[in-house]
């Protein structure tokens, strides 16, 4: 583990696997949409293990077909998804107390996510962190997604920030590299969906199992 950088001024998270469980949600919505169109449903540890790539490989676990035909599905299947998204998502054990003292101590955070925008604020919104995050970045706010530094960046600039003085927290090795190439220190955590990696191999400067662990790094004993 790396030193932390001095005067910390904010820690941006990934939204998916990193603040929130959303997998039951995700599978559920997929479940839904193979019941419409007659196919069999996967199990929930094969769709659990992907939600970090996104709609598109959510539904490759149901339909062994290639992207064009899963992009005429994913319209459907975003729709149903929409409809149930906040049922059964919950931040990760630890991570309200976290954002609680990362605002005690006047900590900004924010939130660079590959999710498309209508849904990643609707989300926040339904778990009351859209007053409260001082930057959302979502997968359509610019041309370029995670793994590419541009969104980490810019949720740096509207959090008026300095990269070198924030920590990028995710669940996969693509929120590593953005994290790095930004120049953030680097945050991977076991806690999330992992995309079958191991996130010892991703060259983080810090891996963790349980937010605490990241309240403990920063000295907020309000959250560990």
């Amino acid at each position: 583990m790396k030193p932390l950088p001095g005067n910390v001024q904010a820690v941006l998270f990934d939204l998916d696997g990193t603040l929130l469980d959303s997998a039951t949600d995700l599978h559920a919505a997929l479940r839904i949409y193979c019941d419409e169109v007659g196919a069999a449903v996967p199990p929930y540890a094969t769709v659990r293990e992907v939600v970090s790539r996104g709609s598109r490989a959510i539904l490759r676990c149901a339909f062994a077909e290639d992207d064009a035909a899963l992009l005429r599905r994913m319209p459907r299947y975003l729709e149903i998804y929409a409809r149930i998204m906040a049922q059964h998502t919950r931040p990760f054990d630890g991570i309200a107390p976290l954002l609680s003292a990362l605002e005690a101590r006047e900590l900004r955070w924010g939130i660079v996510t590959n999710k498309p925008g209508f849904l990643t604020e609707e989300l926040i919104k339904r778990m009351d962190w859209d007053l409260r995050a001082s930057a959302v970045v979502c997968g359509d706010t610019l041309p370029v997604k995670k793994p590419d530094p541009a969104p980490v960046l810019l949720a740096c600039e509207h959090a008026k920030v300095e990269p070198a003085r924030c920590l990028f927290v995710g669940d996969d090795r693509r929120d590593v590299e953005a994290g790095r190439a930004a120049g953030l220190y680097t945050v991977a955590v076991r806690w999330g969906y992992l995309d079958g990696g191991d996130p010892d191999d991703w060259g983080a400067d810090a891996v963790l199992d349980h937010p605490r662990q990241l309240a403990a790094m920063l000295g907020l004993a309000e959250a560990a």
